[in-house]
């Protein structure tokens, strides 16, 4: 039996930061992972969707370079097979083939003892890996999520892709059927269209995006059409139904059936909980609840998606630190009031916060009112900013826009730090950025709180 005094189930984000940092800081720690250390971004999520993002980005920009005067004469460019396989190998080089070996010498290195195979809690203290027995004076579960798959009649009959598929395939399909219109689906389905693929995207909801900001939402619609993705929101899918042909019948409430080469299911995820032994330690399977410092009760820690709060990899780093922090014997809190959310499509959607509260102040500036957007050529966008009245802060910002990921982030630390309105109002922004729609907005955000006159 090997004693370590930390035990981490779970290699991913929020995993190889907590161990190495323990490591580095002369704890002895054993890290348990079943697939690749690093998780699911570095190789088959974040980074190659991106990585395909910027290439269908490329080739769209392609296609306008005389729009923009950058040749009188439109480019000849490759069919898009040839096109998508290029991109895809590009892809595949930045997701380093798919290979965590990098990512395990470099934990080993730092001094952190890599344990291969699927973790089990089989007493308090005790974890145990295909037989070897490792005990732990804390544990942290950081076991990630894993994609949900809809229980839907006629689902296994037809050819489908979990979002890790689509990211690992080389090959293009004709026609794509995308089921779900969060952030998965709505950049595999731009990715998809600026390949020369017919994209059906279908979302049970009334907007895209879950519960992001409505307008913004509406937006990413219109650019999405604007590719050529036929978007069907408020409907549901009843029933598949498999061809002859090997494609894929989708038959839809309210709409005429889609047939489609395959059908992409971006439904959503789940934390990945089960069959961690979890209820030996009196811990329900599911999203773990944790408290602010990032604890489910003493002595166990949780990390990333398993606890259910935004879901992203910079939210699982975050969450490791303060885990670090904690076990290093500190005493710090997490606060989520500021995780930027975003939608890397072109126009990207960026949002921080909420755009909801019992008195607040919004105000809204169009895109095509800044200078950037005039010598861009690009579609414009909007920039929504919420305001709490009482306490004269920013509480909320979305927007959708060239690069919006990117200068959103003023947002962001406006909204962690409480700077006040006033303050925000006195920021100069160079000219011409994007950036300088939060100017009018700030003002008239001021003015509404405050009563402040005009002049600001």
């Amino acid at each position: 039996m090997d004693a370590y005094d930390v035990v981490v189930l779970g290699g991913g984000s929020a995993g190889e930061v907590v161990a190495s940092e323990l490591a580095a800081a002369g704890r002895s720690v054993a890290l348990v992972e079943s697939g690749r250390v690093g998780g699911e971004c570095p190789y088959v999520a974040c980074m190659p969707s991106k990585a395909m993002l910027r290439s269908a980005q490329a080739r769209y920009d392609a296609r306008r370079l005389h729009d923009v005067g950058g040749d009188p004469v439109a480019p000849a460019l490759a069919s898009d097979d040839v096109a998508y396989r290029s991109a895809a190998r590009r892809r595949d080089q930045i997701a380093e083939q798919r290979d965590d070996a990098e990512a395990s010498e470099r934990l080993t290195k730092a001094g952190v003892t890599i344990v291969r195979g699927r973790g089990r809690v089989v007493e308090p203290g005790v974890v145990e890996v295909g037989g070897l027995r490792l005990t732990y004076g804390d544990l942290v579960l950081g076991t990630g999520s894993h994609a949900s798959r809809p229980d839907l009649p006629g689902i296994d009959a037809v050819p489908t892709w979990s979002s890790e598929q689509a990211l690992s395939a080389s090959e293009r399909p004709a026609s794509l059927l995308v089921l779900g219109g969060g952030a998965v689906g709505c950049e595999l389905a731009q990715v998809h269209a600026r390949f020369g693929v017919q994209v059906t995207l279908i979302e049970s909801a009334v907007q895209l995006l879950g519960k992001e900001e409505p307008g913004i939402a509406a937006l990413l619609a219109e650019a999405l059409r604007a590719d050529g993705v036929v978007v069907h929101l408020d409907a549901s899918v009843e029933r598949f139904e498999g061809l002859p042909d090997g494609r894929a019948r989708t038959h839809l409430s309210g709409h005429a059936p889609v047939d489609t080469e395959r059908v992409l299911l971006a439904t959503g995820r789940e934390p990945s909980t089960a069959g961690l032994g979890l209820e030996l330690l009196g811990i329900e399977p599911g999203a773990l609840e944790v408290d602010d410092r990032c604890r489910i009760q003493q002595n166990v820690w949780a990390a990333g998606d398993v606890t259910g709060i935004a879901p992203f990899t910079h939210t699982a780093n975050y969450q490791a630190r303060i885990v670090v922090a904690n076990l290093l014997g500190g005493d710090r809190r997490a606060d989520y009031r500021a995780i930027p959310r975003a939608v890397y499509t072109d126009p990207a959607v960026a949002s921080v916060g909420t755009y909801e509260g019992d008195d607040v102040a919004t105000a809204t500036v169009d895109l095509a009112d800044v200078a950037r957007t005039l010598t861009e050529g690009s579609r414009g966008g909007r920039l929504v900013l919420t305001a709490d009245r009482g306490r004269g802060v920013l509480i909320g910002a979305a927007a959708i826009g060239p690069h919006a990921d990117e200068w959103l982030a003023e947002a962001t630390l406006a909204i962690r730090a409480e700077v006040p309105l006033r303050v925000l109002t006195d920021v100069v922004h160079a000219f011409p950025t994007f950036g300088e729609a939060f100017e009018p907005a700030l003002r008239q955000l001021l003015l509404d709180a405050s009563g402040e006159v005009r002049r600001l």
